[in-house]
């Protein structure tokens, strides 16, 4: 097995374990706690999930960089070497409440750059993985959608917007509900991002900047299952852009023309 396999390996079975941690304790009356905003909440059984996840990563790569939400791991990418980012639990807010769409999500970088990822969504029984060959679920190929008809499409308003630029939020759904069929919000970002890469969904548009622990996993299944990913100006998009315009690659130009009314006053 080459190494890039072995990281490909590590990233599921890292994923899988945190996600049995999480699912273990779900809908088992955990408390939260508020982070930066009232929705956005932490909970113990986020810090024992990413806790298993590290260990795993640990065992078969002890001296690469980890990029994690919680607690003290680095918070941004490393432009050099080999580094692992983890989402213990994405889409806490939805875990708290006792909705099934969560996950607990991984992803191996080199230079920056993604060479595979996990998505693992156990109380759905989905789970997520893009290597160098392409995309699966549940060990089955995914593709994107070939919609090409906006008023066929779903697109969702992405991400989240702090309560100070509520304005942004409602210019980003409005130039969703005026230029395609339906709108989507789901609560995890990367069950988003991985809907795009299955199909179920064709896009997904935010101005805002993302956390890589959001995003560059579900990034990653969307191109490798045939979608496109770039920034507000068309620009192929890295961990640290502004902005994020995923698509199934056929109604790209609909989406980047959207997005970049969020920001217009």
């Amino acid at each position: 097995m080459t190494e890039r396999a072995d990281r490909t390996t590590i990233t599921e079975r890292a994923a899988r374990a945190g996600a049995r941690v999480a699912h273990n304790r779900f809908r088992t009356g955990i408390d939260a706690e508020t982070k930066s905003g009232k929705t956005d909440v932490v909970t113990a059984a986020d810090h024992a999930a990413q806790r298993e996840a590290i260990d795993v990563i640990r065992n078969a790569f002890p001296d690469d960089a980890i990029v994690g939400e919680e607690k003290d791991e680095l918070k941004a990418v490393p432009e050099s070497g080999a580094a692992w980012i983890i989402d213990p639990i994405d889409g806490t807010s939805n875990y708290v409440r006792e909705n099934r769409v969560w996950g607990t999500v991984v992803a191996a970088v080199e230079d920056g750059d993604p060479i595979a990822a996990t998505t693992a969504m156990p109380a759905l029984e989905d789970t997520y993985i893009a290597d160098e060959d392409g995309a699966t679920r549940n060990g089955e190929p995914i593709a994107t959608s070939d919609v090409d008809d906006p008023e066929a499409a779903i697109v969702a308003p992405a991400m989240w917007w702090a309560m100070d630029r509520r304005d942004e939020y409602a210019r980003a759904c409005e130039a969703v509900v005026r230029r395609f069929g339906d709108a989507r919000r789901i609560g995890c970002a990367q069950a988003l991002l991985a809907s795009i890469a299955d199909g179920s969904l064709e896009g997904a548009i935010t101005n805002v900047e993302t956390n890589p622990w959001d995003t560059v996993a579900g990034v990653t299944l969307i191109r490798r299952a045939g979608g496109r990913v770039t920034d507000l100006d068309g620009n192929r998009w890295r961990h640290d852009s502004v902005g994020l315009v995923a698509s199934n690659g056929e109604l790209h130009e609909e989406l980047l023309e959207a997005a970049n009314e969020i920001a217009d006053a």
